[in-house]
């Protein structure tokens, strides 16, 4: 049972992974439209996505002021920034003004999602960590639901989309109440106060490699099959903005199931076997979803949707377990970091490869290989952590 300062916590983070999500979104629902206004084509659909993600290159240095400073100042920060900058995106007057605004604006939101897994990590129990994971993860797709009800907008007058970046201010008011409510972790208070804690700490190189080489793997797939869904959508089925909205909201709302699912079977069996089964055959599904059409595109969008559901919490807490409480933002963001550099490799194959002729289906299908290579190494190489305390799982923590 989780104690009356847990369910605290828990519901400020669940509050502030609101905005991170709607700020993270942004620019994958618009970014059809916008590049349809400024004329541009798939490529530079691809090469705007990846310029964006690599500006996640931010993060590390940010989450590493965490570890000296605190969880929540870094926090308060960029849920104060990351709309308003955000929000920029309406003003721009060329595609690579959007590109730019949002290359800084969505990283600042990554930092909020690195802080929030960092808190949750130190702050929950041993057994319920991955279900928190799961939980603040259904909540942050009100913010990304937002975004996508918010798409028909777009279908309005060319530059409808801009409106969407108007709405980021929305979210100023969840920066004020974090600023007000949001205590920093008992844990970084504790580590921060012994001296030379920090250089007492170490990461392990082969958690380290191991977390950067599957985070990369998974997104070059995760990454392309989100951006070009959008894409797809109108280009192949030639849906309109409603129907892409609908789409979106009808397969990804099960997702849910798959986040609860994913985060009680992480914490009550494990988090290995749930993992790797369920990233490999929710990549298989989203890929065929690609090379179908109908109701058969719907549900095999669904179930993969499911499957991935259920891999996240089981697999996105290791990023918090894996390092000391000294290094865990500076570890957790470089992950993250891995995760939007992958995300960008696979935005700019897949957009070279449909330019150059191949189906969505074949290009999906290709990239797909990468996340059944990390089911793989999950399975060999990461270790289990259900039902074990951070200071057990990090012994140069509990040596600190």
């Amino acid at each position: 049972m989780a104690t009356d300062g847990e369910r605290r916590v828990l519901t400020l983070l669940a509050l502030a992974s609101i905005p991170f999500a709607y700020v993270n979104t942004l620019f994958t629902q618009t970014v059809s439209f916008a590049a349809d206004d400024f004329a541009r084509s798939d490529s530079a659909i691809g090469f705007g996505a990846a310029i964006v993600r690599w500006g996640v290159l931010i993060v590390p240095p940010i989450a590493l002021v965490a570890d000296r400073v605190g969880r929540r100042k870094v926090l308060v920060g960029a849920a104060w920034g990351a709309p308003v900058l955000a929000a920029l995106g309406a003003l721009a007057p060329s595609y690579g003004w959007l590109v730019v605004s949002q290359a800084v604006a969505r990283p600042l939101a990554l930092v909020i999602n690195v802080m929030i897994l960092v808190i949750l990590t130190e702050e929950m129990s041993s057994e319920s960590r991955a279900r928190s994971l799961g939980f603040v993860a259904i909540t942050s797709s009100v913010g990304a639901g937002v975004a996508v009800v918010a798409l028909p907008l777009a279908d309005v007058a060319a530059s409808g989309w801009r409106l969407l970046y108007v709405f980021s201010l929305l979210w100023l008011p969840v920066a004020y109440v974090l600023q007000r409510n949001l205590h920093e972790t008992a844990r970084f208070a504790r580590v921060h106060d012994i001296a030379g804690a920090a250089r007492v700490a170490r990461i392990a190189p082969s958690r380290f490699v191991i977390q950067i080489v599957a985070a990369f793997l998974t997104s070059v797939f995760i990454g392309s099959a989100s951006v070009y869904l959008v894409n797809y959508l109108r280009d192949v089925r030639n849906y309109d903005a409603l129907g892409v909205s609908l789409f979106t909201i009808g397969t990804a709302l099960p997702a849910g199931v798959g986040l609860i699912i994913g985060g009680r079977l992480a914490d009550r069996r494990g988090r290995r076997i749930a993992g790797s089964a369920s990233l490999a055959l929710g990549s298989l599904l989203v890929a065929a979803s690609y090379s179908a059409s109908g109701a058969t595109m719907w549900l095999a969008e669904m179930l993969g949707g499911i499957c991935l559901g259920i891999a996240y919490p089981a697999l996105g807490v290791y990023r918090g377990e894996m390092f000391p409480t000294a290094h865990r933002g500076g570890g957790a963001a470089t992950v993250t970091a891995s995760n939007l550099i992958g995300g960008s490799a696979g935005l700019i194959v897949a957009g070279q490869l449909l330019d150059s002729g191949w189906s969505y289906g074949r290009v999906m299908a290709t990239l797909a290989i990468a996340p059944l290579i990390v089911s793989v190494i999950v399975l060999v190489s990461f270790p289990e952590t259900a039902h074990r305390e951070l200071e057990e799982i990090s012994p140069d923590d509990g040596g600190a």
